[in-house]
């Protein structure tokens, strides 16, 4: 089998999705939300004794779930009882890591515990204990709930600190939990390049992922965070829910307050300075002891070594230090210049971007003194002049005589509730969906939709190492797909234990149809477009930048119809695809029969059509899992096409299926995809909308 390297790719998102008065509600209340159902995680580990994962939080019955038949593995470091109600399983795979040569027991640990932080993070966003403090760095910042908070957890390590992880690993993950009978697999892993071969869908853990499905397991997983540009998805197959990351309406901003009245923003978990005060400004080069002169060393700029400073100098004034990219490779650290800083009695500090540190973005980082760090190399330039212009040096040896430069902190530690929000993130993966090496397009949509992403609070192991800000924290604030993954898990938990009997297919149907497709202003959401001032290049979002659009929690419970289709689908699918019989054969056992099926002919709740030659016909059937309800279709069709759609209106009676008729036309030849969307509108108040996607249109071929 082929094998390949992968890698991996929350406190207020629960109020930002409406959970607790909403779908919280309808399953009991966040003492019921999620019960009974398990939700396997493919990833670093767990910390087995965060509160987030404990199960005596409760006095009423709380059984592991009957259905559920995997174990815990016992190692020195992961003891027995380290499993409970709550974290009903834990394994770890690391078999083809071993025969490599690259597994380093010291630090990638032989057991399910997690030696990175992600794996416990992830867990818990997905359905960690609801009403955990959340205490770092000796600040309070709320409490924290998993998406599910009374669901079950169970872990496959299948990634490890210092190499990441191998395929043919999490393909024996997957198969132990699909084996455990878990009711959801989430992964926060993608492949780190496109699958080789005949098609992207065609590599060992879509193919393991398809076996899930089959037996009746929703499954999701991470969009990769190789975006923005189109085609960058690292997550392929439809029966594979991708998700994108969205930026919510909290936001902590801190700001510095400049002698000259400028005010410039940064980041930074911090208290602010004493009052209106302001403090004399100090750069570490300017600070060192028997007045040296400016050092060659970069450390020292950076505040990693107290022993050279004065401390008389610097005592009550605000350190500056300078943050290059020896930070963001792990060489120098913000926790190492705040001791420095400490050591030498500084009244704050102040981090400048180095100007060779490029479109790197920066999490909010957790001090104990006041502090921030100015994540933009305009505004640092802006800082270090009005700093060097204050300087008052004695005009025959040049030397510095006084430190005139003025500044106070204003503090990071209270959130903004903006309204821009949702808006898809820089670096969420994009559609449309790569069918192969050669990029030509498939007609299924990708990413699915885009929930919660970024600056995410979620647990933290006391042993992590994957973020050098939060280490021995016991929760941490991170960025990327890997955190909407989780969020989507969990949300499927709710609806899996409101609907026990949905297939793989109507979960993601549920969650697709029922989403927002305007933010908080009733504005489209947008898109950010570029890796460097991302949000001045953002635009309207289409399909490919967030799916279906952002996950409605509450709605989903509720979807009036769905979309259902299951692995015999999927399966002609594979089929249809050109010269692929040998390959499905020896990934599912199963020979082909002819197949013309194409991905646009799956009943998936989107539509798109990666080449229209002159007409396609497009059918779909809806279920209806609600009272009988007469429903209207309308459309808005994709520019450069006419559609015609019948029948245009339906009664369907509860529990039963309507076939519904697309006949898509090109108007025009253009390459340039076109989109638009179908509206299902129920007179009972339900209403499921699809998004429509034409790439390529083609009038007349020669």
């Amino acid at each position: 089998m082929l094998d390949y390297s992968v890698r991996t790719a929350t406190t207020h998102t629960p109020e930002f999705l409406g959970l607790p008065q909403g779908a919280w509600v309808q399953e009991g209340g966040p003492q019921f939300a999620g019960q009974g159902v398990v939700v396997g995680l493919i990833d670093t580990g767990i910390d087995p004794t965060h509160p987030s994962f404990a199960d005596d939080l409760s006095t009423d019955s709380y059984p592991v779930p009957a259905h559920y038949s995997g174990i815990c593995e016992v190692t020195n470091d992961f003891p027995s009882g380290s499993c409970n109600r709550k974290l009903v399983g834990a394994r770890h795979f690391a078999a083809s890591a071993i025969t490599r040569g690259v597994f380093n027991a010291s630090q990638d640990l032989a057991s399910p515990s997690d030696s990175d932080g992600h794996g416990t993070h992830t867990a818990s966003i997905a359905a960690g204990n609801h009403g955990i403090p959340v205490v770092v760095a000796g600040h309070q910042f709320g409490n924290a709930s998993g998406m599910a908070p009374r669901a079950h957890i169970a872990v496959y390590k299948a990634l490890y600190k210092s190499f990441g992880g191998f395929a043919a690993d999490v393909v024996a993950a997957i198969d132990q939990a699909a084996e455990d009978n878990v009711d959801i697999i989430s992964l926060s892993i993608t492949p780190n390049r496109r699958p080789p071969g005949l098609a992207t869908f065609f590599n060992p853990i879509d193919m393991a992922l398809l076996s899930a499905v089959k037996a009746g397991i929703f499954v999701v997983q991470a969009a990769g965070n190789t975006g923005p540009s189109p085609k960058s998805m690292s997550s392929y197959s439809p029966w594979i829910f991708t998700v994108g990351a969205s930026a919510h309406d909290r936001v902590y901003n801190n700001y510095v307050v400049l002698g000259n009245n400028l005010t410039i923003q940064g980041v930074g978990l911090a208290p602010g300075t004493d009052g209106d005060s302001m403090y004399s400004l100090i750069a570490a080069p300017h600070a060192l002891k028997n007045n040296t002169v400016s050092p060659t060393e970069m450390s020292l700029g950076e505040c990693q070594d107290s022993s050279r400073l004065d401390a008389d100098l610097i005592k009550g004034k605000i350190l500056v230090c300078s943050y290059s990219i020896r930070f963001v490779l792990g060489l120098s650290s913000v926790k190492q210049a705040l001791d420095t800083a400490n050591n030498v009695s500084a009244a704050g500090v102040i981090f400048y971007l180095d100007p060779f540190v490029l479109g790197f973005q920066l999490n909010p980082t957790p001090m104990r003194m006041p502090g921030l760090i100015i994540p933009s190399s305009d505004d640092s330039k802006v800082f270090l002049t009005y700093y060097n212009d204050s300087l008052v040096r004695d005009e025959t040896s040049g030397r510095i005589v006084r430190f005139d430069a003025v500044a106070k902190i204003l503090g990071g530690l209270n959130p903004n509730y903006g309204n821009s929000a949702p808006k898809v993130m820089f670096y969420s993966a994009r559609g449309p969906d790569p069918e192969d090496n050669s990029l030509s397009n498939a007609d299924i949509l990708k990413p699915n939709l885009i929930a919660p992403g970024s600056s995410i609070w979620g647990a933290w192991s006391s042993l992590g190492l994957d973020s050098a800000e939060f280490a021995g924290e016991s929760f941490a604030m991170l960025s990327g797909t890997s955190m909407a993954a989780p969020h989507v898990a969990g949300l499927a938990a709710l609806i899996k234990q409101k609907f026990p009997s949905f297939s793989p297919a109507a979960i993601a149907s549920a969650l697709s149809t029922t989403t927002t497709l305007s933010d908080r202003q009733g504005k489209p959401i947008m898109a950010q477009r570029t890796y460097s001032n991302p949000d001045s290049t953002q635009s309207p979002a289409t399909a490919f930048d967030m799916g279906n659009g952002f996950v409605n929690a509450t709605a989903a419970l509720d979807p009036g119809i769905i979309f259902d289709c299951g692995y015999n689908d999927f399966f002609s699918f594979l089929c249809g695809i050109n010269g692929s019989s040998p390959v499905v054969t020896n990934y599912t056992g199963n020979s082909c029969a002819a197949s013309t099926m194409t991905g646009a002919d799956l009943n998936l709740p989107s539509i798109t059509i990666a080449v229209l030659n002159q007409t396609r016909t497009i059918t779909r059937t809806v279920t209806n899992v609600a009272a009988d309800e007469s429903y209207t279709v309308s459309y808005s069709a994709p520019y450069g096409t006419v559609v015609s759609v019948a029948p245009a209106q339906f009664v369907t009676p509860s529990g039963q299926k309507q076939l519904v008729t697309f006949v898509v036309n090109a108007t025009m030849n253009s390459s340039t995809a076109s989109f638009g969307s179908v509206g299902f509108y129920g007179d009972k108040g339900h209403q499921a909308i699809i998004p429509f996607s034409v790439i390529s249109k083609v009038v007349y071929s020669s």
